[in-house]
């Protein structure tokens, strides 16, 4: 059996393997086919110490044939997981709108042409105008002076790192005040009070975790304090016996002491949310009428664009964040600033509605979703191992955006004659049109609500799939 191994040339000779050259590019498949032929080899030897084989000259062609194509599958299937690594396109049927492990909030058709236009040389850091060189992001400052009545503004590779540069730069070696409610944490072990501590910016608390006054950020302003900050919750409410000033009250006390009022609201609303039936976020324009000096916020959650932070605020303090060192190893790249500007280019046009998915996903109705699952259902009632039923059940916004918030939805229940929820779960992930679902009560949940409507047939066949790959 080992000397009847195919070679690696003999491998990378056959149309099976050139076919992944050509997609995968030969160096990659010679180690792949070297992989396989290795993992082959040892199996054989184990299967060998237990059962010794006789040598058999007349069946050499026969194993010859056999190996080779178990090697062939082999290959292939190692070809397989190795793209299951890559970053690629999926359809999000979780019911999480904006899925943090799924890439956020979806980008719409004009940020996907944007990022189509500025994939060669762009005006980066030039004004097209003069040719002098400019800041990366000042093609923006005009829409968000717009959008949320800034002076200023700058963006960063998150939110995160808005913060972090913010805090170093306005608040380096003094105080800044905050709420104990509101020293949060969000996913990936991000903790505010270390990211105070990192920016080496002294954190002065005050109030409690439920209750915190006026009284208690005026108590504390002192020689030292350099800002007030408000942080937004938004992936946690404190209900019951709670109480917090206004935002208003705090800027207008910042004010009246001449510190400097930060305000980072989290999820990065520019629209509201009331109208879609959903509890109120703060938005930009709200905190900057509020009195605040700077905001900061998210552009992949509830604005519905790529991922970076945002930074808007008044003339002075946005010069300095600007001017802070750390300004460089954050800022964004060419195609940030590009989806970004045509997802502010659908605000300023009043399209954000019907332009911008997260928004389409929010504001979708549960009848428009119902008609969806119903055409859904009928694409794939003919995959006889499929139990199928429609049914009305609660969504979630996601991305650490309005927590607790259960949105109506529509979802379609599966469930396989051959295979476990699990196991069809795990097909339908590794599919050649990768699905992520939740299961409940060992069915298949697929919810439309996060579903894009140009991924109906998609969707669809990808259930489909699963009946060819069985057979």
């Amino acid at each position: 059996m080992l000397r009847h191994l195919p070679s690696v040339t003999d491998l990378l000779d056959q149309p099976a393997i050139l076919e992944l050259c050509t997609g995968h590019g030969r160096q990659l498949v010679t180690k792949w086919v070297r992989q396989a032929i290795d993992e082959k080899r040892d199996a054989l030897r184990k299967q060998l110490q237990h059962s010794p084989a006789e040598n058999s000259e007349k069946d050499a062609a026969a194993v010859r044939d056999l190996l080779r194509i178990e090697l062939l599958e082999a290959v292939a299937q190692i070809a397989h997981e190795s793209d299951l690594e890559r970053v690629q396109g999926i359809i999000n049927a979780t019911g999480i709108v904006l899925h943090t492990g799924l890439g956020r909030a979806p980008l719409s058709a004009g940020a996907k042409q944007a990022l189509q236009d500025a994939a060669g040389a762009c005006n980066a850091e030039v004004d097209i105008a003069t040719g002098d060189r400019r800041y990366r992001g000042y093609q923006l400052n005009s829409t968000l002076q717009l959008l949320t009545g800034c002076d200023s503004s700058l963006i960063v590779n998150n939110n995160a790192a808005a913060t972090l540069l913010t805090l170093q730069a306005l608040g380096a070696g003094r105080e800044v005040i905050i709420s104990r409610g509101e020293l949060i944490e969000i996913g990936g072990s991000f903790r505010l009070p270390e990211i105070f501590e990192l920016s080496g910016v002294i954190l002065r608390e005050v109030g409690t975790t439920n209750r915190t006054s006026l009284k208690d950020y005026e108590n504390a302003i002192g020689p030292d304090t350099a800002a007030i900050m408000h942080v937004h919750p938004s992936n946690y409410r404190v209900v019951g016996f709670a109480s917090k000033p206004d935002e208003a009250d705090m800027f207008a006390l910042a004010k009246k002491h001449g510190i400097i009022a930060i305000d980072d609201i989290g999820s990065g609303a520019l629209f509201d949310t009331k109208e879609a039936g959903l509890p109120y976020e703060p938005t930009f324009q709200h905190s900057i009428d509020a009195g605040a000096d700077v905001v900061l916020g998210s552009g992949d959650k509830l604005l519905g664009g790529p991922q970076c932070g945002i930074i808007v605020g008044n003339d002075e303090c946005v010069a300095k964040i600007r001017q802070h060192p750390l300004a460089r190893a954050v800022r964004v790249g060419k195609l940030t600033l590009a989806a970004l500007g045509a997802t502010l280019d659908s605000y300023t046009r009043e399209e954000s509605r019907s332009e911008i998915p997260t928004q389409a996903m929010l504001f979708a109705t549960t009848d428009e979703l119902q008609s969806r699952a119903e055409a859904i259902k009928q694409d794939i009632a003919d995959v006889p191992e499929l139990q199928i039923s429609i049914r009305d059940d609660v969504a979630q916004v996601g991305g650490g955006s309005l927590p607790a918030v259960e949105l109506p939805t529509v979802v379609i229940a599966l469930q396989h004659t051959k295979l476990s929820a699990d196991e069809l779960a795990v097909r339908l992930r590794t599919g050649r049109i990768g699905v992520f679902v939740r299961i409940q009560n060992d069915e298949v949940i697929l919810d439309i609500r996060s579903v894009l409507p140009e991924d109906d047939s998609r969707l669809a066949l990808a259930v489909r799939l699963i009946r060819s790959e069985d057979r």
